[in-house]
């Protein structure tokens, strides 16, 4: 069998080809148009804008050669954006036109009883349980969807619904979760990030026979109206903080209101005993090694995964080869979301060659990242865009900061924005320029709360330093700009163990449409809950607690499942 994986250009492809690898699978990368004809097997993975790929397919001559090879009869397996080019068009990129395999156009999620991007885990319902292209797709488990746009599941148009294979349902809509029909199958969602479901559905297909993934008959079409509740999960995010130690070496740390080296000493010869290793008072804290914390995390069950790097490349982000052997080895040992940040951001080399925050993004795709993490510039990006603004309102963006050309080129479900703001306590009275976004004390909460009022500044390069920019001004800024998911952290709480800044998500989660992960303060299981009741985040992350291995992920999800909340087991 010649195997062969489609790379049109963009998007993480590295990740489907580390799981083949892990299924024991050897493959051929598309290089020619040429090889169209050499591949008896055929995988398009991809994220990504849907006018960017048909682009990028149009400019390597692969758009006409695809279409003969589908036509062909040969095995195609698409996934997400691979699924998604079968279709006529896409509202995405209207000026753009699909293959036109299956005919219909996909469109964008409603936001009016949801965010969007559609980002986690959801399950998948056969139209037909006796479909023989089942084998590997399980029901009872979950699959990682990242999404803006999507196919609806329209079963009174026969000649488009005969090619679903599953649905899923995210807030009231009914979406196509996965097509066959013949030799072509294709997910929305991404098995190459589902963990163990998603290695088992790739396994089941690849080991069929050649006549069971190339003779598959039509989907009968049947009604099928949402239920009072989706499939999709709550997502727990387990975060690592990278920086070199006084030695050069990588590691994971973890700092109190973001101050990561250790404190005075608890012994006489100047070490600190107990956690992970013996430290040194004044050494960076070092709780592991990168790779070796993001496979246990893995193992342990977590949704999705954080590399942060906090020293922000000060040389260069292309020129810093041992973050990205680390994201290129954690991509190969971890098959769920992995997050990179720090120093995505337009820069210029020691020797002055310029690279692009879209370059940087690009590289680390291509290692092995799916979504990159930005921060202090987006700070300065949504400043540019109010001082624009006529009638002081948000603005608009000139398309040249980061989250834009980066949502432009692999789409806004590819874009995080990670915000750092810290309270500023006024007087209850306030009537400054923030005074609709103050947060008011409770009589029963800390005692420095009380009788005071407070709103979140936001700040850059760490913390370190402050912006005149609120909260509130920010997540709505960069939402404009095309971010598609927001990790929101707490200067106050970080650290402290004491649970989330519940008013500080719910002031965020309020003001804008993407999803929203709550971070900083959680100290036990029961903070998780608490998160995800009083304010409907979609994600919680944690670090220090699980790194020092104080509160297990599997805690936190058996503590969320017995207060009846939805997670992947």
């Amino acid at each position: 069998m010649s195997f062969y994986l489609l790379d049109y250009g963009a998007g993480n492809v590295q990740s489907l080809a580390n799981t083949l690898t892990k299924l024991g699978y050897e493959f051929k990368w598309i290089a020619s148009p040429d090889d169209f004809d050499k591949a008896t097997s055929l995988i398009f993975p991809g994220v990504g804008a849907f006018g960017s790929a048909i682009d990028g397919l149009n400019s390597r001559g692969y758009l006409e050669p695809l279409r003969k090879y589908i036509a062909s009869g040969r095995p195609y397996f698409g996934i997400c954006i691979g699924l998604q080019v079968l279709f006529q068009a896409s509202a995405e990129s209207p000026s753009h036109t699909g293959l036109g395999i299956v005919p219909s156009r996909i469109e964008e999620f409603s936001s009016a009883d949801k965010s969007v991007p559609h980002m986690g885990w959801n399950s998948v319902e056969f139209l037909d349980p006796e479909h023989k292209a089942n084998e590997g797709l399980d029901e009872s488990l979950h699959y990682y969807y990242v999404h803006s746009y999507r196919a609806k599941y329209d079963w009174t148009h026969p000649e488009s619904a005969q090619w679903v294979h599953s649905t899923t349902q995210y807030g009231q809509e009914v979406f196509v979760a996965s097509v066959c029909k013949n030799n072509v199958f294709a997910t929305q969602f991404h098995p190459e990030k589902s963990g163990p479901a998603g290695l088992k559905l790739l396994a089941g297909w690849l080991s069929q026979p050649q006549s069971g993934r190339t003779s598959v008959p039509p989907t009968q079409p049947i009604p099928r109206a949402p239920k009072s509740k989706g499939g999709l999960t709550k997502r727990i995010v387990a975060c690592m903080d990278v920086r070199s130690n006084d030695d050069g070496d990588l590691v994971v740390t973890k700092g109190d209101q973001y101050d990561v080296r250790e404190k005075a000493p608890s012994t006489s010869d100047g070490t600190i005993t107990g956690g992970l290793a013996t430290r040194t008072a004044g050494a960076v804290r070092n709780l592991g090694k990168p790779v070796a914390l993001a496979a246990r995390y893995f193992a342990a069950g977590a949704d999705e995964l954080c590399l942060m790097n906090i020293t922000s490349f000060r040389h260069s982000p292309l020129l810093d080869q041992p973050m990205l052997a680390i994201v290129r080895a954690a991509a190969e040992e971890v098959f769920v979301p992995l997050t990179i940040g720090g120093g995505i951001k337009d820069t210029v080399d020691p020797d002055g060659t310029p690279h692009s925050a879209l370059e940087v993004a690009g590289t680390y795709f291509r290692a092995g990242a799916d979504k990159v993490s930005v921060a202090t510039e987006a700070v300065f990006a949504v400043e540019r865009m109010r001082e624009r603004a006529k009638d002081g309102g948000i603005g608009e963006g000139d398309g040249t900061s980061a989250i834009e050309t980066i949502a432009h080129a692999y789409g806004r479900q590819a874009v995080v924005v990670s915000i750092d703001p810290r309270r500023v306590y006024v007087e209850p009275d306030y009537v400054g320029p923030y005074k609709n976004e103050l947060v008011f004390g409770k009589p029963d909460g800390a005692e420095k709360e009380r009788g005071k009022a407070w709103w979140y500044q936001c700040t850059v390069k760490g913390g370190r330093e402050n912006r005149p920019l609120s909260v509130v001004q920010l997540a709505e800024g960069v939402e404009k700009l095309g971010a598609g998911e927001i990790i929101l952290n707490s200067i106050d709480r970080d650290g402290t163990g004491l649970g989330f800044d519940i008013d500080l998500v719910k002031l965020v989660r309020k003001s804008v449409r993407i999803p929203v992960v709550a971070s900083s303060g959680a100290g036990k299981p029961e903070h998780f809950v608490e998160v995800f009741e009083k304010t409907g985040v979609e994600a919680a992350l944690a670090a220090g607690i699980f790194h020092r291995e104080e509160v297990r992920i599997q805690d936190v999800k058996e503590t969320l499942a017995t207060a009846n909340i939805t997670v992947r087991t």
